[in-house]
């Protein structure tokens, strides 16, 4: 019996001691571990980053790779902890990978760590020395990707479809008309890293052997081959001062080879493109031209050339540095850039035939009252320093034909005091002139006077610088150089169009026509050059034939009265 209750007491106290043990795991909680991601990437610096995990026991960070660390790596804290990661930097181009394997209890997760390889860019070459003539170079070099190429240079260009590897690119360098040596860069950036490549370019001889290949006129001859002339006004020459905006700058558009092609289709065989240069002095201290400006000036020379057409090309106004100061104070300063300008043109220009023409200068004047001794001789001195700039050049320059100024390229003192420079070589200059008589009709605007010749009469006619004024003019040409084996051009003439007038429009267009046609018959037959003048405006008071933006004739019946003459 007692052996019974010992028993019975023994069983209930192992009951009761498992009814509490199940209390216990009833009550217990599962294993926790999350983490706040599972990718991280660095780039290939040295970096540290953090990220978090959440946990309720125990926990370790193994990670399958030595370069990847973290801080701390295990703990016996629960609830949320922060981890530091850190990389050092990856010096190879390879990216490299990482796996952290995040331990707590039972339960695991993994995080993947990322870093980007080094950056890689090793040129094989990074100077270059390139002849005047140009050509094609090949940059080699060593990369982690396709380089980023920034070309600071017009004259260098990226040939695409030569390049013959990614680890190689082809550039074709452009001949250096210029005798200035020219330095332009490449720059190759991969990411962080960039490399540059300079290119010297040494620039054309100064001077080399004379050449009559294709320069067989002689000015006379050459002369009677331009015919009539029209001027690309208001384009080339455009500027403000001492600057130059380009082209565009008053108001004309880009000239087009459509414009020139319609020019010849008109009737005129010859082209004067005045032309603005100081504005686009990159180097005061050489006067170096940019290359960008003298290529611009090439193309439209060549739609003139490309034609069959005679270009002229000038230093015209240019904010009056030249064309203003014919004065002893400024003549030395002014024939040493005079100098510098036209040995840099003429030898840009050099391998062009008779088709091109240069002339020195425009309208050098102090003002528009007779000039002084001082004006003439200091005048004088940049027509022979223009000369003597251009023959030094030596190849076809050595026997171009050359259009050499009279003071204000006025007819009158042409005659009086016009001296045509020393030339080495006989019979390649040309004089030039311009004709604006009489200049109510031609140029004031203030539209009284708007008739003009012998069928007219009255107050809307100027008292002078009619038809026989005209004849005298030129005969002064013909005589005093024509007959001398000196052709002479008219640069410039024409007579303002007077849309507006609110009477007496037709009879104005029909007297302009006349005179137009009359001037440009009388120029052909003392064997001068006529050029009319074209600022490119057709509206009231301008002298444009063009539309120049449509590259169409705007007044066929001008042009017709102009060149429509008997040649």
């Amino acid at each position: 019996m007692k052996n019974t209750l010992y028993l019975s007491i023994f069983l209930f106290s192992f009951l009761i001691a498992g009814l509490f043990a199940c209390s216990d795991n009833d009550g217990s909680t599962d294993t926790e571990l999350t983490i706040s991601t599972t990718t991280i990437s660095f780039s290939a610096a040295s970096n540290s980053q953090s990220f978090h995990i959440k946990t309720n026991t125990a926990w370790t960070i193994t990670s399958s790779e030595s370069w990847c660390t973290v801080t701390p790596s295990s703990g016996s804290g629960t609830g949320t902890i922060e981890i530091t990661l850190s990389v050092p930097e990856n010096t190879t181009t390879d990216s490299r990978t990482a796996t952290l394997t995040i331990t707590a209890g039972t339960q695991s997760e993994q995080l993947t760590v990322t870093q980007s390889g080094s950056d890689l860019l090793l040129l094989q070459q990074s100077e270059y020395e390139i002849t005047a003539e140009g050509g094609e170079i090949t940059v080699a070099f060593q990369q982690s990707a396709d380089p980023a190429i920034e070309i600071q240079a017009d004259w260098i260009t990226l040939l695409e479809t030569r390049a013959v590897s990614n680890e190689e690119k082809t550039f074709r360098i452009s001949k250096n008309g210029s005798f200035v040596t020219r330095e332009g860069t490449i720059r190759f950036t991969v990411g962080a890293l960039t490399e540059t490549v300079t290119i010297r370019q040494s620039g054309q001889e100064i001077s080399i052997p004379a050449d009559q290949s294709g320069m067989s006129s002689d000015a006379t001859t050459l002369a009677a081959k331009m015919q009539i002339g029209w001027n690309l006004g208001n384009s080339l020459e455009a500027c403000n001062g001492t600057t130059s905006a380009g082209e565009t700058m008053w108001g004309n558009p880009v000239t087009t080879k459509a414009l020139i092609d319609a020019v010849k289709a008109a009737g005129f065989n010859t082209v004067r493109i005045p032309c603005a240069w100081s504005g686009y002095i990159e180097d005061e201290s050489t006067y170096k031209i940019k290359d960008s400006w003298l290529a611009r000036v090439k193309e439209v020379i060549d739609y003139c050339v490309d034609n069959d057409m005679y270009a002229i090309i000038n230093i015209h106004w240019d904010g009056g540095w030249l064309e203003e100061h014919p004065f002893y104070s400024h003549q030395e300063e002014v024939n040493k850039k005079q100098k510098a300008l036209w040995e840099q043109i003429a030898v840009y220009f050099r391998d062009y035939d008779e088709h091109l023409l240069f002339a020195g200068t425009n309208e050098v004047h102090a003002d528009y009252n007779a000039p002084t001794t001082e004006y003439i001789k200091v005048q004088h001195s940049y027509n022979q320093t223009f000369v003597d700039a251009v023959r030094a050049t030596g190849g076809r320059n050595a026997w171009r034909n050359l259009i050499i100024q009279a003071y204000n390229t006025n007819i009158t003192y042409a005659a009086q005091y016009l001296q045509m420079p020393t030339d080495e070589v006989t019979g390649r200059l040309m004089a030039e002139v311009h004709y604006y008589d009489p200049y109510e009709f031609c140029l004031d605007e203030s539209d009284s006077v708007y008739l003009w010749g012998e069928n007219y009469s009255g107050a809307n006619k100027a008292n002078w610088g009619n038809e026989d004024w005209v004849d005298n003019m030129f005969g002064l040409m013909k005589t005093h150089f024509v007959d001398k084996g000196i052709p002479v051009v008219i640069g410039e003439y024409g007579a303002i169009l007077r849309a507006n007038l609110a009477s007496g429009r037709e009879e104005h267009i029909e007297a302009r026509h006349y005179y137009l046609n009359y001037v440009t018959q009388a120029a052909l037959k003392n064997g001068m050059v006529p050029v009319y003048w074209d600022n490119g405006g057709v509206g009231n008071h301008g002298f444009g034939l063009f539309d120049r933006a449509a590259a169409i004739p705007y007044y066929p019946e001008t042009i017709q009265a102009i060149t429509g003459v008997s040649l």
